[in-house]
């Protein structure tokens, strides 16, 4: 007897065209996909590691015309080794402590989220987004999601990280700090820290979105070495020549 596949067919489309984010001037449209049902985690992974990303139950990826300046980027959490930079914000934030946490919104991490957009962001559309918002980007997942927390000593919420756990890795979707610690570096601590975990948990890599060298606030992602970038196809070792520069911390680790 035939058999027929009770799967249903994957559909993508392309977004109209917007403003880019990162680069003035320029246009971003996206091709996006529906993460949904019992397949949605092995086609979540299957998307990752071909470039796309994940906001919500939603994956996405650029398909600008004319422009390939987003490039996907992931640490090689095993071969990892901290520069001299990363070194000293670990020593910095040696006093944090890091728990992962159930992707639920509390009222606290939507306080640090306000006043991290309000201070660092406040001309985005993020920075209008109230708690029922917030709460759907923490927790309209079909994935297997956790909020990492960093507290200090005396408990005080400091940053948050929401985390996507892949079969090859962990996944940076979103991460905001408190705006007055600036000195401690939370975005870089954020990535040490998650590149650690994947050591822990025998995963390797660490997927922190889109590279865009051409983006300040994007182009810090390259320090993290051994990276690997998706071109052509292909995951290759980034090489040592493509060095970015040292830009102040930023929000959005995953984007």
């Amino acid at each position: 007897m035939l058999q027929r596949s009770a799967r249903r067919p994957q559909f993508f489309y392309t977004t109209a065209p917007l403003p880019c984010p990162y680069l003035a001037g320029r246009t971003e449209r996206k091709v996006v996909t529906e993460l949904t049902g019992a397949d949605a985690e092995a086609l979540h992974d299957r998307l990752s590691r071909a470039g796309f990303r994940r906001s919500h139950n939603i994956a996405y990826s650029p398909v600008c015309p004319g422009c390939q300046a987003c490039i996907p980027i992931r640490i090689v959490a095993s071969a990892f080794e901290p520069d001299r930079t990363q070194r000293r914000v670990a020593r910095a934030n040696a006093d944090l402590s890091a728990a992962e946490m159930p992707a639920r919104a509390t009222a606290e991490q939507f306080a640090l989220f306000h006043r991290y957009q309000k201070a660092r962001h406040a001309d985005g559309d993020m920075a209008a987004m109230g708690f029922y918002d917030y709460r759907a980007m923490i927790e309209d997942t079909p994935i297997t999601s956790s909020v990492v927390e960093l507290r200090d000593r005396s408990d005080r919420l400091l940053g948050a990280c929401l985390t996507d756990r892949l079969a090859d890795g962990l996944s940076a979707v979103y991460s905001f700090y408190e705006p007055a610690e600036e000195r401690r570096s939370l975005g870089t601590f954020t990535v040490l820290w998650l590149v650690g975990r994947a050591r822990e948990l025998g995963l390797p890599y660490v997927y922190l979105g889109y590279w865009v060298p051409e983006s300040r606030k994007m182009a810090y992602k390259a320090r993290f070495r051994p990276s690997e970038v998706l071109t052509g196809g292909a995951w290759r070792v980034l090489e040592d020549g493509a060095a970015a520069p040292a830009p102040a911390e930023m929000a959005t680790l995953g984007g």
